[in-house]
């Protein structure tokens, strides 16, 4: 048995290869898919911005491709977030393929950081630096190209921050990590938290870092208990 189970450097690659194959794929066909219905991905794309706006107000194009490259860019990113599962899947097959059903479950971590990020970020962002122009007196014109870049990398973020607990999981179960370097770490943790939140959150803004930075540490605190319940026996 325990020779059936070995593989070799290059069955290995010629592994990794199928795996990139079929998370292409199910990226190619699910950006078919929203490509087909981008009007209506971008109209919940762009909804948390236009509650917070002055009726009437919208967002703006100022190049002649621009709409159409937008929908490219959005079908993309839906693309990429309808194949996710099976993308994490493949991902967690080639790194340990002995995955129970319910640990594969954890990947979908992902999906939930993306519907944290839209229901319950976005629209306390976008209210904040709203506000900040009618502070000003001034009337925000916002460019769909813009747009895009903020909303993708914030829903982006969220959703690699979310699969902090599955990264701890995997460490702990290979003996890499345990709950008491963790719990220790604690202090410097904050400090890398905020360092990420800096990095991932466009814009020099404190209000979305802070916005990534509280659920960050939630999450690492998550992960010290994920750590301690999996933690290996000795």
């Amino acid at each position: 048995m325990a020779k059936e189970s070995y593989m070799s450097f290059t069955e290995h690659l010629e592994e990794l290869r199928w795996c990139l194959i079929k998370s292409l794929i199910a990226v190619v066909i699910a950006f078919g898919g929203s490509f087909y219905f981008s009007d209506r991905i971008v109209a919940f794309m762009i909804a948390p911005l236009k509650q917070t706006l002055e009726p009437g107000q919208t967002l703006i194009g100022t190049g002649v491709a621009e709409a159409f490259f937008f929908e490219m860019k959005v079908a993309l990113v839906a693309g990429i977030f309808l194949a996710s599962p099976i993308i994490f899947y493949q991902i967690w097959h080639f790194i340990a393929p002995g995955l129970e059903a319910k640990e594969r479950r954890l990947s979908f971590f992902f999906v939930g950081g993306a519907y944290f990020c839209y229901w319950g970020v976005l629209p306390v962002a976008f209210a904040y630096f709203v506000d900040q122009y009618r502070s000003l007196a001034v009337s925000p014109e916002i460019r769909i190209g813009e747009y895009f870049t903020f909303f993708s990398r914030m829903v982006l973020a969220f959703g690699v921050t979310f699969e902090l607990p599955l990264f701890t999981f995997f460490l702990v179960r290979l003996g890499l990590w345990n709950y008491r370097l963790m719990w220790r770490s604690f202090r410097y943790a904050i400090i890398v938290i905020f360092i990420v939140a800096a990095v991932l959150t466009p814009g020099p803004d404190v209000a979305s870092q802070v916005l990534l930075a509280i659920p960050l540490t939630l999450l690492y605190i998550l992960s010290i208990g994920v750590a301690y319940v999996w933690r290996r026996t000795e």
